[in-house]
This record gives C-alpha cells, sequence and structure tokens, in this order.
C-alpha cells in the first residue's frame, strides 16, 4: 500500500535528520535557481507574454522530455503561469498536426520554435499527460489547449490508437505486451521510460474504453523493470529488448546504447517513486539497493559508464550530478525502520542521501539534464512529488 491509498508521502530528508526549515529552504533556492537563476544557472526561459521553454543547454535546443518534465515540476510546486507558458510553447511549436506522427508532439525544436525533427519521443508524452491530469486536478481546467484533462486524455488515445480506423502512423505502446517504445512502431524499449506508477493514474483518468490497457501496462512495466535491472548491480540499460536484456545492435544514430549510462540513470529513480506512490513490488523494487551498494560511492559511480553486469567501460559519464540525484531517489525504495533485516540497506541508503544533499545544482554548458534530475529527486525525498486527484 503507498501513498495513492494512505495520503502519506515519505518524507527521507527528514529521516536523515534535517529539519522542515533546511529542507523548504533548500527546495526553494534550487527552484529559484533552476527557473529564475542567471544564465550560468537558469534553464527556463519565458518568451513574451504568454509562453517559455525549458532549454537543453548541451545541445541549444528545446525537447519534450524538458518541457514535460517543467510542467511535470511546475504542477508539483503550485506553478501554474509557467505551466501553462510552457504548454503554450509545446502546443504553438512542437505539436504535429499532420503526417504519420500528427497528434504526438515533434520531440526536438530550435529555441526559435523551429522544429529540429517531426518524430516524437515518448517519455515526452506520458510526462506531459500525467502533469495535464494533475494540472486538471489541482488548478481545474480552462477552455481550448488550457482544458488539461481533455489535453492529457487525447494525448493518450493517440499514444495506444494511432495506426486504427485509418489513423496514420503508429503506437507508442505495443498492443501485444503493452510495453513502451522507444520509438513509435520500433521493436525494442527504453527502461527508463516504463512509468508504472503513471499507468496506474491513466487506468483511471483515461478514455473509459482504455482504462484496462493501462492497467494491464502497470502490471507489464513492473514485470519488465524486474528482468532489465542486473540481478546484482541493479543496472538497467539505456535501450532494453522486449525480454529486459539490453539491444546491443547497433543504431543509425550511432553510439552503445547496451550500457548504464545517462537515460538509464533515471530508472532506478522511477522504481523509487513508484514504491512510494503504490508499493506493488513485482520483483523491481530491490534494484535500487543493489546499485547503491555496487558504486560504493558517488565518486566511484561517477568513474565510467558500465556495462549492466557491472564492467567498467572507457566511455566517461556525462552527467554525474544527475546520476548522483537518480540514485538517491532509488532510496524511496529502500526501508526504513527498527527491523533489523533493514538496518544495512538503510545505512547505505542513508549515505546516498547525504551525498545528495551536499550536492550543488550544476553550472554551465551541460546542466540541463543533471538539474533536471536533480529538482525530480528534491521534490521525492522531501514528500513533495505527489499524485493530485
Amino acid at each position: 500500500m503507498g501513498a495513492f491509498d494512505t495520503g502519506i508521502y515519505r518524507n527521507v530528508f527528514a529521516e536523515i535528520g534535517k529539519t522542515d526549515e533546511e529542507i523548504q529552504t533548500k527546495l526553494e533556492n534550487a527552484r529559484n535557481t533552476f527557473f529564475y537563476g542567471n544564465e550560468e544557472e537558469r534553464i527556463y526561459h519565458q518568451v513574451g507574454a504568454d509562453m517559455g521553454y525549458l532549454e537543453d543547454t548541451g545541445n541549444h535546443d528545446v525537447r519534450t522530455e524538458g518541457m514535460s518534465y517543467g510542467m511535470m515540476m511546475c504542477v508539483q510546486l503550485d506553478m501554474k503561469e509557467e505551466f501553462d507558458r510552457i504548454w503554450k510553447w509545446s502546443k504553438t511549436y512542437m505539436y504535429l498536426e499532420e503526417g504519420e506522427n500528427e497528434g504526438y508532439f515533434a520531440w526536438s525544436c530550435k529555441t526559435n520554435g523551429e522544429k529540429n525533427a517531426y518524430g516524437p519521443a515518448p517519455d515526452g508524452e506520458e510526462y506531459y499527460a500525467m502533469a495535464l491530469f494533475f494540472a486538471s486536478h489541482r488548478w481545474g481546467d480552462g477552455q481550448g489547449i488550457f482544458n488539461y484533462g481533455q489535453e492529457a486524455r487525447n494525448i493518450l488515445k493517440a499514444c495506444i490508437h494511432k495506426g486504427e480506423n485509418k489513423r496514420p502512423g503508429a503506437p507508442m505502446w505495443n498492443r501485444e505486451n503493452k510495453q513502451i517504445l522507444f520509438v513509435p512502431g520500433c521493436e525494442f524499449t527504453d527502461p527508463s521510460y516504463h512509468l508504472p506508477h503513471y499507468y496506474e493514474l491513466f487506468a483511471l483518468w483515461a478514455d473509459k474504453e482504455d482504462r484496462d490497457f493501462w492497467k494491464l501496462a502497470a502490471d507489464a512495466s513492473r514485470r519488465y523493470l524486474a528482468l532489465a535491472c542486473h540481478s546484482v548491480t541493479g543496472m538497467s540499460p539505456e535501450y532494453g529488448e522486449f525480454d529486459g536484456s539490453p539491444v546491443d545492435k547497433e543504431m543509425q544514430w550511432g553510439g552503445r546504447h547496451n550500457l548504464f549510462y545517462s537515460d538509464a540513470y533515471r530508472t532506478v529513480a522511477n522504481i523509487g517513486l513508484d514504491f512510494v506512490w503504490f508499493g506493488i513490488d513485482k520483483g523491481h523494487y530491490g534494484a535500487p539497493i543493489r546499485l547503491m551498494r555496487f558504486l560504493k560511492t558517488d565518486l566511484e559511480a561517477a568513474r565510467c559508464a558500465f556495462e549492466i553486469d557491472g564492467t567498467p567501460t572507457e566511455q566517461t559519464v556525462l552527467h554525474p550530478v544527475g546520476l548522483l540525484a537518480a540514485t538517491a531517489q532509488g532510496a524511496l525504495a529502500v526501508p526504513h525502520g527498527n527491523r533489523k533485516e533493514y538496518a544495512d540497506d538503510w545505512e547505505i541508503a542513508k549515505q546516498w542521501v547525504e551525498w545528495f544533499w551536499n550536492q550543488p545544482l550544476r553550472r554551465g554548458e551541460r546542466r540541463y539534464y543533471d538539474n533536471c534530475l536533480y529538482l525530480f529527486a528534491l521534490l521525492a525525498l522531501s514528500g513533495n512529488y505527489r499524485i493530485y486527484c
């Protein structure tokens, strides 16, 4: 049983001895820096009277990943104006109104709104939908694109029904195994895209005829994560086959994507949030503590990228702060209590949370991804990443 049933959200920072004032100050400072800091700090930029975007500062573009993340942060932080600005920019410049990907969002645009791509990245759509549902419940629905609940349902309908009834394109979920795809129509997945705690809520709020699908998707993702996270190291790959094994084939865009690297850092953070919200264990909740044990320290973790069995590679870590933040967020899945069998695991998890607490936001060109994971971890570990019904 999780917070969905109890209304109680775990505050891990309080568990390690931080005061309410310290926690609130840290969260407020991070929010202000992320959204309104100087040019070496902030990621959010206002555009005109009613729009705004989050910049991937390493690639100097705007991505549905960051835009949908920004909306989730805003609804959690009760920042309605910024939420609406980001959503309007997304609908104005990123939304695809025709072609095989109509109903989805272009995953990358220039900061002036010009599209860099005409295809989507499914993690953007699932975060958009969840943020919109929460906005509907927290602030109420408005008109047009600000009818948040209807916009969320429209996104989810596209995600699983494109390609049906002469609608062009392909779905973002495999209809047979109920797993999210790396891109629509492909035959592999990304473990960090699997958000069973979101799908449980989609099963309540999506179009009625689709609710059974989302309930099955939640179960499928939990079972998949149990397979994808290595039984010793807890590591998952960036791209995964449907059976949980890494994708070893060469991609047309190059690079190795079968490693524990960048995208993969998010997996244990997502597992931690699923533990807090729903507590439905399908064998995946042990992954975060296995990862913490294997990596040993935050500095050792950032030494290099790894094969998922823990074999080090020569590839360097691009996002060390993101790795630390996401791993620390995984502490949400490590029980804290007086029972003796929890003691050793909790001591390890507590150390990771302390390391994260002492880590400042990243500065400079590569700060975007790291600081997104940082702010999510702050929200989650302070009990402020919540369900709005």
